[in-house]
Parts: structure tokens; sequence; C-alpha cells
């Protein structure tokens, strides 16, 4: 199983959806490994936190930042906010 893989599959539909957009971490989950996708949301939560550490996405929680290094429960993924927003 690669990191690359699912990274890729995130920055890749955070950036389809847009600004002010966010997706949720199964979509990036079903894009990186099709109908066997639920075993792996550890994973995809694993590289989450990995992009969002080196500022690439934003993980959400009800729509706001969270830490990604102390977040629980459902979030959803975007782009990072534009410096000014």
């Amino acid at each position: 199983m690669s990191e690359d893989l699912i990274e890729s599959a995130i920055l890749d539909l955070v950036e389809k959806r847009g600004a002010s957009k966010s997706i949720c971490p199964s979509e990036a989950a079903k894009a990186a490994f099709g109908d066997n996708w639920n075993g792996h949301m550890r994973h995809v939560r694993a590289a989450a936190v990995h992009l969002a550490r080196q500022g690439k996405v934003t993980i959400l929680r009800k729509g706001k930042p969270a830490d990604p290094e102390s977040f629980k429960g459902v979030y959803r993924l975007s782009l990072p906010a534009a410096d000014g927003d």
C-alpha cells in the first residue's frame, strides 16, 4: 500500500473541489482503493495528517480548521485558506 497513492488522491480531490469547499475522507479512499476502500480509512487519516502538517490541506471539524495533532471524530479535508481569507 502506497501512502503516495492516498496523498495524490486527497490532493487531486481537494484541488478539483476548489477553494472554500471540502471533501469527505471516504472520497479519497474510494478514489485510491475502489470498492475495497473501507478498510483503508486509517491510512487515509494518516495521509491527511501528514499533508496537513506540510500545509497542503486543512483538516476541518464542524467546518473549522482543526489541529492535525489532536483532532478526533468526523472530519473533512479542504485546501488551505489563502492568506488574507
